[in-house]
């Protein structure tokens, strides 16, 4: 058996009370003007009292005060007074008159009344569906656009659960939800419709469960109350707010979708070309190298020393220059497919170091001056792939600037900054716009001008460890690279182990 809500029981003692004290109030300015006005004018305040009760009262009390106006103007001002009896035909029928009247004022004002609070509701619900749309066009993630429809359906109703379905088709969250509860929303995902009272589906229930979704598109389901069954409209609107936040979350997993599809034809295309170019680039240095080892396997007693040492030379170099392509590739293909795992605490001076020593003994390495601060902080990172874009902005010096190659490393309040400078002719300022786009060389390629990827993967692993790559023109000519690492909370020095 159910109970009223005590709200609705203090509104109707509350209406009671209103329509009571203007009946009073019209029977004491009566008796007030009782010799100064006539019986007519006296009738009119009590068909104030009845418009009055009307409009701010609901419709039974509005009616009840109508019936409550004619026996008080009865029995008070028509002879004889203080009872009920008329004695005069014409009072009987000036009664009966006001009577229709207070009954057809009452009527036309509770519609009025009731029509305006339709309105109202109206555009409350209105409203509240253009919010939670605009809400949910902002809405980034899943879970953002799951709370923007609870905050929506909390507005229009008192007690909401929401409950999304995965991928692989498990709800989410159910944790606390009772067994017949958690059957309702299953029953009611599956056959795709509302169910609860007034539905014809599931009437025992106390609230009403709406999917999210149509048929085979259902993404989830939300359960509210309070859900009366005469609530048409209450439930109409529970409905078109749980299709609004279908379609957001639709949206944004077909937003989803969308972007890993990309990622993977991306992945693929990016895999492909990467093939496709560099298989062209290995063409000319593995001929040098064969060629030159084949002269050296076959012609050895008839070379000279000078000419061997050329073509080892040769081949160590072509061999270097595979390396560094096949490195870069490689590289390059890995943090495309994905944000690499390794991070740990790494020293810039000892991956400067490394590398500068590795490229001592190469041609160009020579012209190499670093500098390098004293008691750098430490930047978390991979410590390969810090090592290959120090490597490789440094050989683009060796190979392409002219002059000393100038290395620094010096640290600022957010951030540890590494440049390398160079003289030279620089980079076109046409190309510079592209400079860091993968297979981009600027002007014609020379032979062991490699696949231009090394500035590509530089910038790859720059932004891979959350820095940044910049590139500049040097006032009196040549190119400036500079890259910023950010700093984060340095570790605790860790204790020197003892004897």
């Amino acid at each position: 058996m159910s109970h009223r809500p005590r709200s609705q029981d203090s509104a109707a003692w509350r209406s009671a009370a209103i329509a009571a004290a203007l009946v009073a109030v019209a029977t004491g300015v009566g008796a007030a003007l009782d010799h100064y006005v006539s019986s007519t004018s006296q009738a009119m305040l009590y068909l104030v009292a009845v418009v009055i009760t009307a409009y701010a009262c609901d419709r039974v009390t509005a009616l009840v005060s109508a019936v409550a106006a004619v026996t008080a103007f009865n029995f008070f001002f028509v002879p004889p007074r203080y009872t009920l009896t008329v004695e005069n035909h014409e009072h009987l029928i000036a009664l009966a008159a006001m009577l229709g009247v207070a009954l057809l004022v009452s009527g036309l004002s509770a519609r009025v009344r009731a029509e305006s609070q339709l309105a109202v509701d109206s555009e409350r619900r209105a409203h509240q569906l253009s919010a939670l749309a605009t809400e949910l066009l902002d809405a980034t993630d899943e879970a953002a656009a799951v709370a923007a429809g609870e905050r929506a359906l909390r507005s229009a109703f008192e007690r909401v659960v929401v409950v999304t379905r995965d991928a692989h088709g498990t709800l989410r969250p159910v944790d606390g939800l009772p067994p017949p509860v958690l059957q309702s929303l299953q029953c009611a995902m599956a056959e795709a419709a509302v169910i609860g009272p007034g539905t014809g589906r599931w009437p025992g229930i106390e609230a009403w469960v709406v999917p999210l979704g149509s048929r085979d598109h259902v993404i989830g389901v939300a359960r509210i109350e309070p859900a009366p069954a005469a609530d048409e409209i209450g439930r109409e609107h529970a409905t078109a707010l749980a299709s609004v936040l279908a379609q957001g979350l639709w949206r944004l997993r077909a937003a989803e979708a969308q972007v890993r599809a990309q990622a993977g034809l991306q992945r693929q295309e990016l895999q492909s070309t990467f093939l496709a170019a560099v298989s062209h680039d290995l063409r000319t240095p593995l001929a040098a190298i064969v060629a030159a080892a084949s002269s050296l396997q076959e012609q050895r007693e008839r070379l000279t020393v000078a000419e061997q040492d050329q073509m080892l030379t040769r081949i160590a170099g072509q061999a270097r220059f595979l390396s560094r392509i096949t490195e870069n590739t490689l590289q390059l293909v890995r943090l495309a497919s994905g944000p690499f795992a390794r991070r740990e605490w790494q020293s810039i001076e000892e991956v400067v170091g490394s590398v500068i020593g590795r490229l001592r003994g190469q041609p160009g390495g020579e012209r190499i001056a670093a500098r390098v601060a004293d008691a750098l902080p430490l930047v978390r990172g991979d410590a390969t792939l810090l090592a290959q874009l120090v490597t490789n902005l440094l050989d683009n010096a060796c190979r392409y600037g002219k002059g000393p190659i100038e290395l620094t490393a010096s640290s600022t309040d957010d951030a540890v900054i590494v440049s390398v400078k160079d003289r030279g002719p620089g980079v076109r300022p046409e190309d510079e716009a592209r400079l860091f786009e993968p297979f981009f060389s600027g002007e014609a390629k020379a032979p062991g001008h490699g696949a231009g990827l090394g500035l590509a993967l530089c910038r790859a692993i720059a932004e891979a460890h959350g820095g940044s790559l910049r590139y500049a023109r040097r006032r009196e000519g040549g190119s400036c690279f500079t890259l910023a690492l950010p700093l984060e909370a340095q570790p605790e020095a860790q204790p020197e182990a003892t004897a």
